[in-house]
Order: C-alpha cells, then structure tokens, then sequence
C-alpha cells in the first residue's frame, strides 16, 4: 500500500493541485464584486463577491451574482464561469457590431414559426450582444406593419429587455433609456 500511495499520490498529487490553482485564480480575477456581467440564459447581474463553499465534502469556490429585476441569486463555480457563459459585459466595439446589426434589413425565413422561435430562443440564450440584436431586428414591427402574435411579441420583448440591459450596464443608464437608444437605432434600418 505504501508503494501505490506513494508514487502515486505524491507525484500525482503534487502536481495536479499546483496548476488548477492558477487557472482558478486568473479566473477569478476577471470578476470582482460589483462588476456588471451576463449570464446567458438570466441577462446582466451584478458579481456580489466570491466565496469557499463545502459542496459533497469538497471546497468549491463560486462566484456570487445577483439578478436584482429577477430578485435572483446565482452561484456559478469558478472552474465552470467561462463553460457555462459568464463573461464580462460586452466591449464598445461588439456592442457597435449589435447596435449595427439594428440597423440592418429584417431576415425573416421562410419557415414555420415553432421553428423560427426555437432558433429565436437559442440566439437570445447565447448571451452574444449581436445576435440577440439580430432578433430584435427581425421581430420589430414598426406602426405600418400587421400585429404580431403573442409569442412572437414574447420572444421580441425577451431580447429587447436583454440587449436594453446591456446597454444600460455599459451606458451607465436605465433600461428605458437604453431601450430609446435601441429604438433610435431600429429606426435608421
């Protein structure tokens, strides 16, 4: 027995714990309490800190994000942040690249609808500032156009509230004023 755990354990052991560390602490210095960042499948959230828990008799350090409008608490393990989609908000120039991409001519395919709104959903859960602009590119109706069904105007809302909240985060503005500053650009396409 103390052949195997010697070896083995002390090798193994001494160098598998050293790398994961560094990794976890880069990791971790990407998100520091207060940071704004997005979650994709919950939107923008606020980090509230980063703590140790015990989870099944192991240390587990997870980052602590608060979704105020949801009244909503998240625990993202640290290992897992990047995996999972959690990231910083968008950069002035992908958020150029979505603002543009409002812009743009409506793309609406052919398809059936159930098909178009799962595609829809995904693009709104990727997190992705572009597309889920291009959803609210192609789901805005302006006054002239025929009213939308109540699951398309869903999915619309779902993606503006998204991309509004972004862009208030990085504006340092509220929602409302974001979603003006969305509309402004819907109308320029």
């Amino acid at each position: 027995m103390s052949e195997s755990q010697s070896p083995s354990p002390t090798e193994g052991g001494s160098s598998r714990p050293v790398p994961p560390p560094k990794p976890l602490g880069n990791q971790g210095s990407e998100f520091r309490a207060g940071d704004h960042v997005v979650y994709p499948t919950h939107g923008v959230g606020q980090v509230q800190g980063i703590e140790s828990m015990a989870v099944a008799g192991t240390e587990l350090k997870v980052i602590i994000v608060t979704f105020e409008e949801n009244r909503m608490t998240l625990r993202v393990p640290l290992n897992k942040a990047a995996s999972s989609g959690l990231r910083k908000l968008a950069n002035t120039g992908m958020m150029g690249e979505a603002l543009e991409t409002l812009k743009g001519r409506a793309r609406i395919k052919r398809t059936m609808w159930s098909r178009r709104a799962q595609e829809y959903e995904q693009k709104i859960n990727s997190g992705d500032p572009v597309q889920i602009a291009e959803v609210v590119r192609d789901l805005h109706r302006n006054a002239g156009q025929p009213d939308q069904s109540f699951s398309e105007r869903q999915i619309y809302e779902l993606a503006m509230d998204r991309l509004a909240a972004e862009v208030a985060a990085i504006d340092g503005t509220d929602k409302n004023a974001a979603m003006n500053k969305l509309l402004e650009h819907l109308k320029q396409g």
